[in-house]
């Protein structure tokens, strides 16, 4: 079994990758934020931001038994609904939950209802404040090969305030049956049970953003991973100077020496030297630097695949770098370094797989 505490999260580069794989111990842990809209008693819906933590082992081929351990879920309660608690006389609160998980392992789609007890929690007279909740869940025997997938749904909570004397308050125990917010990623998990498949090849989109300049330039390209891949392709950034005198700059970046990564879960991390040319740059329309123009030193950058990435599908990719002076642009070398040199640059890219 290799032992894998949440697969979400990790990174990216379009250049010659030799990855390291993981080993079969590797574990990351799972920290997956989402937003829920719950009904309370006296004051309506209300959205509730809920962290979910948890631990996985995940068998090496199929046949095996998928184990989660050290389930957590921590709701934040706004500000509204602690008042709406304190109105009644609360000063704690407790119960139960039932959350919904699906876990798809390639024709086997098998929903589950993971009970959960919410620890009694003291009721501030106003703020936000935080419930915790933990529970245990099955082993289950995953009997496919393939795209295997954890994913979270809808919850319900039975609880109960109370008030300082442990009475209870007018409302006594109340259901609150709390849907996901639409727009966000519920998969907790997702893995290739059993695939063989070693390298994966995309399509790249996004932008990099230099803050000097004030400017962003799309990002376009290809990747290979671990397999060599190709350099993005060359953009123009415009920009303006003072605010009010127009320029473009034309960037071409490129592996720069070896790169390295590792796979993380699904995704990886990617540790990239880039070379950064700036073959012309124009002020009022008018050309001011040589063709020769570019970074005087490599450009390291760390590239990792954000929440949501999947080696199959792809996802976000996103990296920040520094700038060094440039060299070989003429009479206007020191000119142009002083528009364009200075950390705070980043790439926010999308990988599509093909």
């Amino acid at each position: 079994m290799r032992k894998a505490r949440s697969l979400l999260a990790a990174g990216l580069a379009c250049l010659v990758l030799p990855f390291a794989a993981p080993t079969a111990e590797a574990s990351t842990p799972i920290d997956k934020r989402l937003s829920f809209t719950c009904p309370f008693p006296l004051i309506g819906l209300q959205k509730l931001d809920v962290e979910v933590k948890a631990s996985f082992e995940v068998p090496s081929a199929p046949g095996g038994t998928f184990t989660t351990t050290d389930l957590s879920v921590a709701v934040t309660v706004p500000d509204k609904s602690t008042r709406g608690l304190a109105l009644v006389g609360a000063a704690s609160i407790e119960g139960t939950a039932s959350a919904g998980v699906t876990l798809a392992n390639g024709a086997l789609t098998l929903p589950l209802a993971l009970p959960l007890t919410v620890a009694k929690t003291a009721v501030p007279p106003s703020g936000e404040f935080t419930t915790q909740a933990a529970g245990s869940v099955p082993p289950v025997r995953l009997p496919n090969a393939g795209k295997t997938t954890v994913a979270i749904g809808d919850f319900s909570t039975r609880l109960t305030p109370k008030k300082a004397d442990g009475s209870f308050t007018g409302l006594g125990s109340f259901t609150s049956d709390c849907t996901l917010d639409p727009g966000q990623d519920p998969v907790l998990l997702s893995f290739d049970l059993g695939s063989t498949q070693t390298s994966y090849e995309y399509g790249v989109t996004g932008t990099t953003t230099l803050k000097a300049l004030g400017a962003t330039a799309p990002v376009t390209g290809s990747l290979a991973v671990p397999a060599a891949g190709t350099a993005f392709d060359g953009t123009r950034a415009e920009f303006k100077v003072l605010g009010f005198v127009p320029g473009t700059a034309d960037l071409r970046f490129g592996p720069d020496g070896p790169q390295t990564g590792e796979l993380t879960g699904d995704g990886f991390v990617v540790h990239a030297n880039l070379a950064l040319v700036v073959p012309q740059v124009t002020l009022f329309g008018l050309p001011v630097a040589d063709a020769g123009c570019r970074a005087s030193t490599p450009i390291p950058v760390d590239l990792r695949t954000g929440r949501g990435f999947a080696l199959a599908s792809g996802g976000p990719v996103s990296g920040e770098y520094t700038i060094p002076p440039l060299t070989g642009c003429g009479a206007f070398t020191a000119y142009l370094s002083s528009l364009v040199q200075g950390p705070g640059n980043a790439f926010a890219l999308t990988l599509t797989a093909r």
